[in-house]
């Protein structure tokens, strides 16, 4: 648990923000706390809770992200190296055993409950759903949170938090009373997720964050020579991280400048990019091949570099999956007389325009590292070229700049 003191919330973000170097470990400890407050709510509209059941609830909230590796979103989320952090052969490999994390659970009699909470295997759905769903403590947490550490002046009203019902085992948000729907609780949902919209543009998918974790990832390929196992790394936070892998994988040229250049913030530079505007059908294409296909998008990575004549680690692919989905619109809530539904079904103008413009976020990026910027431009035709699509990069500057005059 304490070494997610060392594994940074936001991963790579800090290259943008400077701020961002908030923790997991300060996470976890605000979704556990967010989980009790949330629980004191459903207990005072009816739920009843035993001492262990909330125990087994909270000790959950608390370890949701215990199986993270360092810098675990670029590198299982976003590239695909290794397998996600969520499942349940992750939790059980933390949680059971002979760590002292499984000693502190199994005298507690704790350790069947944690596992089937996280796993989403208890008997009712809301024991998960309140930590990690659509409205839960996770949620709630990281949005202050992060829009805190990287200066952003956006906030919720934490008053929301008490509309939290439970109906057949799962939550929902009961946005009337007497009878009457509450507009003001509509509203604060509908601000959440511009929150969350805000953030995703802002901060996730900031083009220097992505550049920068790329060159991590790419780090981490290139270290899979010198026979790194994922393992090796459940152990790690983010400096020990970069330390291993100089120690184990420093004698590699493309290493050893990658984590200089990482130490100096010579970060990767935008060549190519392409928007959601390529249509479904091209994105589709270029996701099947290089989001989940590390072999793919190396083999295309190298192709570039040998047209270009640089080395293969000069240049990097960055595709994202195709499920741009806001899922906290998903969120169920009653506004009348029948079941609780979700919010997106409301069909709301807002709503609508929100999932429209998260969708809109995708961007594929080829990058190129700062030795090569005075090829940039030719490497941009030669991506042209490759992929039979126009770069997108100076239709978005136009449009930036629109905006801001």
């Amino acid at each position: 648990m304490q070494r997610l003191r060392g594994i940074k919330q936001l991963g790579t973000a800090f290259f943008v923000y400077p701020g961002a170097v908030h923790t997991r470990f300060e996470h976890s400890l605000g979704t556990c706390f967010l989980t009790g407050e949330l629980l004191n709510v459903l207990r005072e509209f009816g739920l009843t809770v035993g001492k262990k059941e909330e125990l087994a609830i909270k000790a959950a909230a608390l370890l949701h992200d215990v199986g993270h590796i360092p810098f675990g979103h670029t590198i299982e989320d976003e590239r695909c190296i290794f397998s996600r952090h969520e499942s349940a052969e992750r939790f059980k490999a933390f949680l059971t055993g002979r760590g002292e994390l499984a000693k502190v659970l199994t005298r507690y009699k704790l350790t069947e409950d944690v596992l089937a909470i996280l796993s989403g295997e208890a008997a009712e759905p809301w024991r998960k759903e309140i930590i990690s769903g659509t409205f839960c403590a996770d949620l709630l947490d990281y949005l202050a949170r992060d829009a805190f550490f990287c200066g952003l002046p956006h906030k919720y009203d934490r008053r929301i938090m008490r509309s939290l019902r439970i109906y057949n085992g799962h939550l929902y948000l009961d946005c009337q009373k007497s009878g009457i729907v509450r507009e003001d609780f509509i509203s604060e949902l509908i601000n959440l997720l511009r929150l969350r919209y805000f953030l995703t543009e802002r901060v996730f998918f900031h083009h220097t964050k992505l550049a920068s974790g790329v060159m991590i990832s790419k780090l981490l390929e290139r270290a899979l020579r010198f026979n790194v196992r994922q393992e090796e790394l459940f152990h790690l936070g983010d400096e020990r991280f970069l330390y291993f892998l100089e120690l184990r994988a420093g004698s590699d040229p493309a290493v050893k400048k990658l984590l200089a250049d990482l130490a100096s913030r010579r970060l990767y530079k935008q060549a190519y990019v392409l928007t959601c505007h390529i249509g479904s059908e091209n994105r589709e294409k270029l996701i099947n091949r290089y989001h989940k296909d590390v072999a793919a998008r190396a083999e295309t990575e190298g192709e570039l570099a040998s047209r270009l004549k640089v080395n293969a680690e000069d240049i990097a692919i960055y595709c994202p999956s195709g499920s741009m989905q806001l899922k906290e619109a998903e969120v169920l809530v009653k506004v009348g007389v029948d079941e609780p539904e979700s919010l997106a079904g409301l069909d709301l103008p807002e709503v609508r325009t929100l999932l429209d413009k998260h969708k809109n976020l995708w961007r594929f990026y080829v990058f190129a590292a700062p030795e090569i910027n005075g090829k940039i431009k030719r490497l941009a035709r030669l991506c042209e070229d490759y992929f039979g699509i126009e770069n997108h990069m100076s239709d978005m500057q136009s449009s930036q700049l629109y905006m801001l005059l």
